[in-house]
């Protein structure tokens, strides 16, 4: 598998809009604001910024110039209808940036959409439910084996071809699709529910796609989130888990000249994500435990966490994109399921190491 790196940045900024091609009674027919999120994903040239490892910085720039004429405006005065699809498209039309690969528009915490260069619209919307549930099958004494409850996160990906359309799928159509799931789900025991005796993350989504996917045809992901740090995807064929943490880590960056900030010593404390494949254990209802996942990769992440990253040995320098193909290099020696590593220095802002494909895109 060939490796990929994509670079990353986001910003924010307050806008207000009416969204006229909705119904009269739709909420956002009617003057509202949002504070918005915009996020891009490029597959730089190496020679792209002034110096190797300057490529987060002068993307966040970028996208900061970009965005500043949306800041504290009504959008209309902008473009004629600002939906989060068109919004997408005027920032990749106007964006400098080479091998440009997704631009994103995130309207609140729970939805957005990101735009592909290909005009495919990958929206998105995040549900809540609260339930118990145990893992029946578990080894004696692993804690998931005790009844226990979890404030359970979904969201709902479907990919459409916008086809240069206004709006793709309409955020209260997923809305009416969830709905019959929440009453089935919420405040409830999952495992007392037919299909979810073994109600495991990757179970709970495989539950919800072959029950989502003839009332949603555009459907593409089902992401369950079982804490606000692990989760699981799946698409129908293939199952993905993640694992997030945080690192507080000082470096520098060894190529940058001496007068540019980024050559003395700093510090982030950075948002880790590891990303698994793997194939469904059918006992076990998990691809991968997520305690092993956390026990095995425990070592690198003791190097990484409160150290000085730039006396790693085998890192050639400090920039989020070396430092994501070391981790990934590193925890395939302990996980060899692991594909994917995101690693943000600031929020959205950062790199992607990948092997093979990228899977969904979740919210920042």
């Amino acid at each position: 598998m060939s490796l990929t790196t994509l670079h990353t940045a986001s910003c924010g900024f307050e806008s207000a809009r009416q969204v006229g091609v909705l119904p009269d009674d739709h909420p956002s027919h009617r003057l509202h604001g949002h504070s918005f999120v915009a996020r891009i994903r490029a597959a730089l040239p190496d020679d792209w910024a002034a110096f190797p490892g300057a490529q987060v910085s002068t993307l966040s720039q970028r996208l900061q110039a970009c965005t500043a004429p949306l800041d504290y405006r009504l959008l209309n005065e902008v473009l004629p209808l600002p939906t989060d699809e068109n919004l997408a498209r005027w920032l990749r039309d106007r964006l400098d940036v080479p091998g440009l690969e997704q631009v994103g528009i995130q309207s609140t915490a729970d939805q957005g959409v990101d735009l592909d260069r290909h005009d495919q619209a990958h929206v998105w919307r995040r549900y809540r439910f609260q339930s118990a549930h145990k893992l029946p099958n578990v080894p004696l004494g692993h804690k998931c084996g005790r009844l226990h409850g979890h404030g359970f996160e979904v969201i709902l990906h479907a990919n459409q071809d916008a086809g240069g359309r206004d709006i793709s799928i309409d955020y209260d159509h997923l809305d009416e699709v969830w709905a019959p799931f929440h009453y089935q789900l919420h405040q409830r025991y999952l495992n007392a529910i037919e299909g979810l005796e073994n109600p495991t993350s990757e179970v709970i989504a495989g539950w919800l796609w072959d029950r989502l996917k003839g009332v949603l045809p555009e459907l593409s992901w089902v992401t369950v989130y079982e804490t606000g740090s692990c989760g699981a995807n799946f698409n129908g064929a293939d199952y993905r888990i993640w694992k997030e943490m945080t690192l507080d880590s000082a470096l520098f960056l060894r190529q940058a000249p001496s007068d540019d900030p980024l050559s003395h010593i700093h510090g982030h404390t950075y948002t880790l994500r590891l990303h698994l494949s793997a194939p469904l254990d059918t006992v076990m209802g998990w691809t991968v435990d997520f305690g092993d996942v956390k026990d095995r990769f425990n070592p690198i992440f003791k190097a990484l966490d409160h150290h000085p990253l730039h006396e790693l040995p085998g890192l050639d320098d400090c920039d989020t994109a070396s430092l994501s193909h070391w981790i990934l290099t590193e925890a395939r020696k302990v996980l060899p399921q692991e594909d994917r590593v995101d690693l943000y220095e600031t929020r959205g802002s950062g790199a992607i190491a990948l092997l093979g494909h990228e899977g969904p895109a979740l919210p920042i």
